[in-house]
Order: C-alpha cells, then sequence, then structure tokens
C-alpha cells in the first residue's frame, strides 16, 4: 500500500507519466488501490477492445466516483445505466445522422471564417489559437444542435462551462463531494443554475411559439413527451459542454503537432485549397458530402493527432459484476479505467509510437488496418462509444484544412508542451503562435 500510495496522488493530478509507468513495469491490466477504492487500469489495445465487447450491464456509469454528474446531472446519457441510458441516448440519436452531418459542413467552414477574421487582417501577431479554435467550436456546436434560435446564447454558455471545465481539472481529491453552497464545487453548482434558467427560457419560448425545425434538438426533446424537463436540461448541457470541450482541445493538440511540422502544414494547405476552393471568398455553399472524403490528408492528421492525445486520458466504468478482461479477473465495485492514451502508443500496433506521423494510416495491409482499428479508441468503443465522434472528426478535418489554408503559423521554439486536465487533456498553456493572415 505504501507503494500505491504516491502513485495514486500523481495518477488524480498527472496521470500520463503514471499510465507509462504502470504499462511498462506491469503490464496492459493493472491494479491499484485498496478497501472500496479498488481500480484496474486496461491499457492493452487487446484488452481494451475486449472490454468494449462486454454487455453493457456488465457495468455501471452512474458511481460513486463519478465526477461527471455535478456538471451534467444525473440525467444525462453519459451518467446513466441501464433503460434510462437506451431512452435518454435515443432521445437525442437522430442529431447524429449522416444526412444532417453532411449539412453543416457549410455552416462549419462559415464559422471557422469568422473566427479567423477576427484576427488582425495585417501583420503578425501573437494569439493563442486555443481560444481561437474552442470559440469557434461553441458556435458551431450550438447551431448545429439548437438552430440559430439559441445561437446568441454560445459565448453566454461558454462563460457559464468554464468554470465547470476548470473544477474537472481539479486533482480528484479537491473535487470531494459535499452539499455546502460554497467552495469551487458550489460555484460550479450555481454556474449550472444559471446555465440551466438560459434553456428554461428557450423551452418556454418554443412552446409558445413553436418553429416545426426538425433540425433543433431542444424543440424535438420539448415534444417527445417520454423526456421530463430535468432530462432536458441535462442533455442540453452534456451536448453543449462535452461537443465543444473536448474538440477544442483536441484542435489544439493537432495545431501543435502541425505547427512544429511545416511540411505538414503546406500540405494540409494545398490540400485545402484545391478542396475548398480561394481562402476567404466565400465558398461555403460549395461544400457539400463529397468535401470530407476529398480531405484525406486532413483526415490521417486527425486520426494521428487522436492517436497520439485522446482527450480523455483514462475513462472510468464500476464493474457491475466480477468480469474477466485479458485472462485478469475484475471483481465487483471495481473501477474499471481503459485509457486511449496507452493503447494509441501501444508499440506492438505502431511502429515508432510517440512519432507524429499522419502517413502511417496510408496504404495499409488487411492485418495492420486491423490492428490499428482496434488500437485506435479516442472515441471508446461498443454500444457506450461517444454518439457524437462523427460530429467532432468532422469538425477537426474541416476545421485544421481551414487554419491551415487561411493562416501562417510559428510555434514557439521550446516546443510541445506537456499535458494538463484529468477529464479532459488539452495542451498546458494554450497553443501561443505567432500568427499571419494569409494574404
Amino acid at each position: 500500500m505504501h507503494r500505491q500510495l504516491p502513485l495514486l496522488v500523481k495518477m488524480f493530478s498527472d496521470p500520463q507519466p503514471v499510465l507509462d509507468r504502470l504499462r511498462a513495469e506491469y503490464g496492459p491490466v493493472v491494479g491499484l488501490g485498496f478497501g472500496p477504492a479498488k481500480m484496474a487500469i486496461v491499457g492493452g489495445p487487446r484488452e481494451v477492445h475486449g472490454l468494449f465487447g462486454r454487455p453493457v450491464e456488465d457495468f455501471r456509469w452512474n458511481h460513486k466516483f463519478n465526477a461527471l454528474a455535478v456538471v451534467v446531472g444525473k440525467q444525462s446519457m453519459i451518467t446513466s445505466d441501464g433503460d434510462d441510458w437506451a431512452r435518454r441516448r435515443a432521445s437525442v440519436q437522430s442529431a447524429f445522422s449522416r444526412r444532417r452531418l453532411n449539412g453543416w459542413i457549410p455552416m462549419i467552414l462559415e464559422q471557422a471564417d469568422a473566427a479567423i477574421d477576427t484576427l488582425p487582417a495585417h501583420g503578425t501577431h501573437d494569439v493563442d489559437l486555443y481560444r481561437v479554435g474552442r470559440a469557434a467550436i461553441l458556435e458551431i456546436v450550438v447551431r448545429a444542435f439548437f438552430g440559430e434560435s439559441m445561437a446568441d446564447r454560445a459565448t453566454t454558455f461558454g462563460e457559464l462551462m468554464q468554470r465547470p471545465q476548470d473544477y474537472l481539472e481539479l486533482p480528484a481529491w479537491k473535487q470531494f463531494p459535499h452539499p455546502f453552497p460554497f467552495g469551487e464545487r458550489g460555484r460550479v453548482k450555481a454556474d449550472r443554475r444559471a446555465f440551466d434558467e438560459l434553456v428554461r427560457h428557450a423551452i418556454a419560448s418554443i412552446r409558445a411559439n413553436p418553429s416545426g425545425d426538425p433540425g433543433d434538438v431542444l424543440e424535438v426533446l420539448v415534444h417527445d413527451d417520454s423526456v421530463g424537463e430535468q432530462e432536458i436540461l441535462d442533455q442540453v448541457n452534456t451536448l453543449v459542454g462535452a461537443g465543444f470541450d473536448t474538440t477544442a482541445a483536441s484542435l489544439s493538440w493537432m495545431l501543435w503537432c502541425c505547427g512544429l511540422e511545416p511540411d505538414v502544414w503546406a500540405a494540409l494547405r494545398a490540400e485545402a485549397d484545391d478542396v475548398l476552393g480561394a481562402p476567404g471568398g466565400g465558398h461555403h455553399d460549395g461544400a457539400d458530402h463529397t468535401t470530407l472524403n476529398r480531405l484525406e490528408f486532413a483526415d490521417r492528421v486527425v486520426r494521428e493527432t487522436l492517436r497520439l492525445h485522446p482527450a480523455g486520458v483514462i475513462s472510468p466504468r464500476e464493474a457491475a459484476r466480477d468480469i474477466d478482461v485479458g485472462g485478469h479477473t475484475i471483481t465487483k465495485g471495481t473501477l474499471v479505467l481503459w485509457s486511449a492514451h496507452l493503447s494509441g502508443r501501444d508499440p506492438a500496433v505502431w511502429n515508432d509510437p510517440l512519432r507524429f506521423d499522419p502517413a502511417r494510416f496510408e496504404e495499409m495491409t488487411g492485418d495492420q488496418q486491423a490492428a490499428a482499428d482496434a488500437a485506435w479508441v479516442p472515441f471508446g468503443g461498443g454500444r457506450r462509444n461517444c454518439i457524437g465522434f462523427a460530429l467532432a472528426k468532422m469538425e477537426l478535418t474541416l476545421l485544421i484544412a481551414r487554419l491551415a489554408q487561411r493562416l501562417d503559423v510559428a510555434a514557439p521554439a521550446s516546443g510541445k508542451p506537456g499535458p494538463v486536465g484529468m477529464v479532459v487533456n488539452r495542451p498546458r498553456g494554450g497553443v501561443p503562435f505567432q500568427v499571419t493572415r494569409r494574404t
């Protein structure tokens, strides 16, 4: 126990070095903890793949260690189990149909251009591109899910979600549950109440004057008799929060990876010029369902970035019964932490795994493709995979293409920073690049 305690403390403040050490010393499945606080870290690609193949009934997501509940609510689909989870997920599933996703492509490019146009038109300037990308993604998510009716609330939503994001980045022992209306936890709850009040006003407006827009997820939820008001509030918070915070973190890592590789940036630009047309020319209407398929290099850049830097380094679920994972027995009540970070860097699957190399996803053999598919799990897998994975991947592909097309960037000589954040892993200090708008 005396050897485990420092590792546990480090795990819940700066997890990546601990994960790497445990994987190297003990293998793909490692048990930690004592008493009621038992956990199993699952990092081998084969073992993670096996975990996703198990019935969802083998696990609980609404458990005592789930820190997300204070932010997204106990009736969110990501903190629900059983029939409640299935019903809540189904209530928003239609928002992610391929037809709807394709319809958002011009809007995503429009918001990318709007964010770029906030930068100075002339000269070179120090810019934190994390903030630029985060603002664009927030606007995209609000418009995609709720249409123009709530677009004017996007900035306010972002402000109300900043403190919850900061709270979730605290070490685990600083997130200890308490019922008192003070401290960081109390302030997070106050921001959530303010967020809910904005959504309640929107709900009242929809009931008074329904638009009949089938693309407005909030209106669909309001008219769904199987969904209560608190469920609606929790789903909206989940869609907005999870939809922009994780994607913004992934875009930040992608900017670092590409900004340090001039040849990659140039290749992204050349492809974007060919597929998207002249930068700043207002060609959003020309983007269609073929656009993503033609951004082949940008797609490989996204996949390689998410392999190296998944937004969630570890993701928890609780074992609801004794289970076998890769020949290891994990007992009921154990917190199972599967790691996309470890699976994405496994040397048995990825040649030179710490090197950023988008070309590794080009012209794979059948065996290589199968191994990569099993090991590449930034959005999870199985029935409980990330519901918004296709939207996130589409946003990242279009945003990195447009940013490379319209901006010249220079990364600081200090190079790529370390990570920060427990629930969402982003670069420490943002993306402070020197930026010039392309003329």
